[in-house]
């Protein structure tokens, strides 16, 4: 017991629950998206201070509302399987330890960002963390059903923050990667809630598969995935994008919709978990293949 409790107050160890505030894999997710709308944002090469401002900036400031994320849902990441193992749930971290922490981040990121990239990147990624941890998480998640959709809109930024970065504009072009990001996040955020529908049932919270059944959560997760299709294919439209992003979003899309189909006709656990799994491999190709597709038709 003695060595167990020496363990815990380590500096390694309690660094790592610090991290752990953070959700270090969507937080990757989220830069990558943004990292992607600043190469986006530009024929040429994006300036180093910009690009590794706006990592870091947007990294700090995401890794912020993740933390008061987790210190507003301590109750119910307790009753979760998915979340229980976390510091804060676990009480490893004590509420006044987990806000000063967001704090610090905060700051630092909204000063990164405004001494690197741009007054209006700080802003916008600011509103961001508002969105999230307190639109999205206080008010939204434990009220409505809908949650994930509205709330999407924050969680769907990092393009948007990305291309602010290297412009101080935020076009149409960075508006329909946020759009692709929104309607993506419904059908990938209810695969997980299917499978997972007892965590949020025993928490208590208005999941669509818990208020609305797993059946019509299905249905929405296979109109969802129809409208992602075709608005993944608005770059092309647009003449924002070419014949390797089109080729790119329209296999990616029908692999996602095969999943969905799959999961609306013949439903499992297991299906969904793996639709959950191939929804994140989705994303961060479709956005690679834009991002090939833009230095290639520059570059030839």
């Amino acid at each position: 017991m003695e060595s167990s409790t020496t363990l815990q107050q380590t500096p390694g160890n309690r660094l790592a629950q610090y991290f752990a505030l953070t959700k270090p894999r969507v937080t990757q997710l989220a830069v990558f998206c943004a990292v992607i709308g600043m190469f986006l944002a530009t024929p040429g090469m994006v300036p180093w201070q910009v690009l590794i401002g706006g990592i870091v900036g947007i990294w700090l400031l995401a890794g912020a509302a993740f933390a008061i994320n987790c210190l507003v849902e301590q109750r119910i990441d307790a009753l979760m399987r998915r979340t229980a193992w976390r510091p804060s749930a676990r009480g490893e971290l004590t509420q006044r330890q987990i806000l000063l922490f967001s704090a610090i981040l905060g700051g630092l990121g909204m000063w990164t960002l405004y001494t690197f990239t741009n007054a209006l990147t700080m802003w916008l990624t600011f509103a961001t963390f508002v969105g999230y941890a307190v639109v999205y998480t206080i008010l939204l998640k434990p009220a409505t059903p809908q949650n994930i959709v509205i709330g999407g809109a924050s969680g769907a930024m990092p393009p948007a923050l990305g291309w602010a970065a290297v412009t101080g504009s935020v076009p149409a072009e960075a508006w329909m990667l946020v759009l692709i990001i929104f309607v993506w996040t419904p059908p990938h955020f209810w695969a997980l809630a299917l499978y997972r529908r007892q965590d949020y049932a025993d928490a208590g919270l208005p999941m669509l598969p818990i208020t609305h059944g797993e059946k019509m959560t299905r249905l929405h997760i296979l109109l969802y995935s129809i409208v992602l299709l075709a608005v993944s294919l608005l770059p092309f439209v647009a003449r924002m994008s070419g014949l390797i992003y089109l080729v790119s979003a329209t296999v990616l899309g029908a692999i996602f919709l095969a999943y969905a189909w799959k999961v609306w006709r013949e439903y499992s656990d297991d299906l969904a978990k793996r639709m959950f799994r191939y929804s994140i491999v989705y994303l961060s190709l479709l956005f690679a293949a834009l991002l090939v597709d833009h230095y290639l038709r520059y570059t030839f």
